[in-house]
């Protein structure tokens, strides 16, 4: 009995340390809203700063689409991921529940799309009947489901009422799409488009011709069965984030963030519904 008790305590002593040693790194992904070279150089910094507030290693791993950063999560190949509100809803629904919202931007309670074109014919939402039209990721909160939701509320359908409607895969893709006259008119994130202007990517044609009304988008989101433990440090450490000071304020600035504050799975039930509405959540 004594031989059967060691070697239960020396498995279990076994299987711990394995857990712990799993848990010393971080694995941090986000959704492909942009390119990847520009994720990874907005992620750097931050990554650092979680290093030195976790004290374990913090990986990001870049993933192809918005799809495979919901199955990442999910799947426990991932630990924490940078969703879009659409995005989220699909992990959480995919979860049966298990993946909670930690912290968003103060920018994420009224977040906002802005429609785009080059062509001065265009001035409302009512003109994009008859023409061609590009959305962000199909998966795109701001690129996709709530300017849809918008174009439906104005009695527009983009599937029968235009002439062709596209998918660009990102935010600075449709940008590229539209100023290159691959399109007439597209939407995208009001955030990446305000950092396109203030870097002068954005071509003297280009004009923003509606912007949406606010809504919840993005947050850092985890799964329920990460340790309590590591879950608050995490919280506390993006919720610590000061821009009066040099590393607060460098991460501030690449994440387009004020401050970080609190969330909740509540926060995004009214994504959630526009998403079934527009038949985009099975």
């Amino acid at each position: 009995m004594k031989n059967f008790l060691r070697l239960t305590l020396a498995v279990a002593t076994l299987m711990f340390a394995g857990l712990t040693h799993a848990q010393q790194v971080l694995r941090v992904s986000a959704i492909p809203d942009e390119a990847p070279t520009e994720l990874q150089r907005k992620f750097k910094p931050l990554g650092s700063y979680l290093e030195q507030k976790l004290g374990m290693k913090v990986e990001f791993v870049p993933v192809t689409d918005y799809a495979a950063s919901v199955e990442g999560l999910v799947n426990n190949k991932l630990d924490m991921v940078w969703f879009g509100g659409f995005t989220f809803v699909q992990a959480s629904v995919r979860s049966n529940g298990k993946v909670i919202p930690l912290v968003q931007r103060a920018e994420d309670e009224e977040f906002k799309s802005v429609f785009i074109t080059t062509d001065k014919s265009i001035n409302r939402l009512e003109d994009l009947k008859g023409k061609t039209f590009a959305f962000g990721s199909e998966s795109s909160t701001s690129g996709h489901l709530m300017p849809r939701y918008f174009l439906l509320a104005a009695n527009i359908n983009p599937d029968s009422d235009m002439k062709r409607v596209a998918f660009s895969g990102a935010h600075d893709a449709t940008v590229a799409a539209v100023g290159g006259g691959r399109v007439d008119a597209g939407v995208l994130n009001i955030s990446v488009w305000e950092k396109l202007l203030s870097q002068g990517k954005v071509a003297s044609t280009l004009r923003v011709f509606h912007t949406t009304p606010g809504y919840y988008d993005y947050n850092w989101s985890v799964r329920s069965d990460m340790d309590p433990a590591l879950r608050k440090k995490i919280s506390d450490a993006f919720l610590a984030l000061n821009p009066n000071d040099a590393q607060g304020k460098e991460i501030l600035a690449l994440q387009r963030a004020s401050r970080f504050i609190p969330t909740r799975t509540e926060n995004y039930a009214s994504i959630e519904k526009a998403a079934r509405n527009a038949g985009l959540l099975k």
